[in-house]
């Protein structure tokens, strides 16, 4: 079986998506996501100009030697847009094999270690009551674990809340949106927060949080220590990610877990991080992190030490995988579902995906 065709598809559902399709001889395909929020048509081009052209006449089942050549055969290797392009190749050969085994991912990657995986949605409001109305509702649907984010008062906008009633998209294409920032407000507003949903709910919901990098080291050390009553989860991203030293002087100085990864795009992105246990979870996606092959190099790092994958992925064809990787992988901890979005939006996108064809 030879690799005779790929395809890079761009949708805009409401916002940009792009697709890899791969077309074997024998006429099996396979789907993978390329999607760099804000960035798309940089990895489109990149698919485009330097990675399809490779994979013609290849082989689809080599897929560790087609990840080795895509990555090791650029000089200027990861990268966001180089290490989505990869997934993006990387899931769809992945996708080609399960269709000609008849197997479904998690079967290729050793079989199930779980029945299920705990998911955690996304309460957002603008103010404290709308928040707890948002996590209610959540409650309400089932979740266990749930992550809230609220706007601070006398702020005119907060990164990390959406304006409207839409999902917060922190990646955005053009210019970057000026918005108003103050830590200490924030410091000072966050935890009256978690005690409105701790003497609202009680503590049988795990609570998470997100600060999107916003605060300094010691700001973020001082955040974790003041919201420990309150039992968190996860504090997530709560200081630049390019700062990794940082981590070691919030770990000194709270208990609160940590989170990060996101923005993460390869295993020596976060090895310091796992390897001196300076966080609790590691949160590398699917898509911008090189793949299910390059994660599963993750997942074996972080099982070294006994820490926690979490998983975080929104779009169909790729939740698919996501959600089979993480049935695979012992220890996996919790994953994001944005269930609003994910459900109701997916329906929209497909009826508007012209031009993905469902045949070779």
């Amino acid at each position: 079986m030879k690799i005779v065709r790929a395809d890079v598809i761009v949708t805009c559902p409401g916002r940009n998506f792009v697709t890899l399709k791969i077309v074997t001889d024998e006429g099996v395909h396979g789907i993978g996501d390329a999607t760099l929020n804000g960035r798309e048509l940089a990895v489109a081009s990149y698919l485009k100009d330097h990675v399809c052209p490779l994979l013609i006449g290849r082989d689809p089942g080599r897929i560790e030697d087609t990840w080795q050549y895509l990555y090791k055969g650029a000089y200027w290797r990861r990268g966001p847009v180089t290490m989505t392009a990869i997934a993006a190749v990387d899931m769809a050969l992945w996708d080609i094999l399960g269709k000609v085994t008849g197997m479904p991912l998690y079967k290729l990657l050793g079989g199930a270690s779980r029945e299920g995986v705990m998911v955690y949605g996304h309460a957002t409001g603008r103010d404290i009551p709308e928040a707890l109305e948002r996590y209610a509702e959540h409650i309400e649907a089932g979740y266990q674990a749930i992550r809230i984010q609220c706007g601070v008062p006398n702020m005119r906008s907060v990164y990390g809340v959406s304006k409207g009633s839409g999902m917060y998209e922190p990646a955005t294409k053009g210019a970057v949106e000026e918005q108003s920032w103050s830590s200490e407000k924030y410091l000072d507003f966050v935890p009256k927060l978690f005690e409105a949903v701790r003497d609202k709910f009680g503590f049988d919901t795990h609570l998470l949080h997100d600060v999107h990098h916003r605060l300094t080291p010691i700001e973020a050390a001082r955040l974790g220590k003041s919201v420990e009553p309150y039992r968190l989860f996860w504090m997530e991203d709560p200081t630049p990610a390019e700062n990794q030293a940082g981590f070691r002087l919030i770990r000194e100085h709270t208990v609160t877990p940590i989170a990060v990864g996101e923005v993460f795009n390869s295993i020596w992105d976060c090895k310091q991080l796992i390897e001196e246990q300076l966080i609790d979870y590691i949160r590398a996606t699917l898509t911008h992190a090189g793949g299910i092959t390059h994660l599963r190099r993750i997942a074996d790092l972080l099982r070294c030490i006994r820490y926690a994958p979490a998983a975080t992925d929104r779009r169909t064809c790729r939740r698919s995988a996501w959600a089979q990787r993480c049935i695979s992988t012992c220890g996996c901890r919790i994953s994001a579902c944005r269930n609003t979005w994910a459900f109701r939006k997916t329906r929209w996108m497909y009826s508007r995906m012209h031009g993905v064809s469902t045949k070779a």
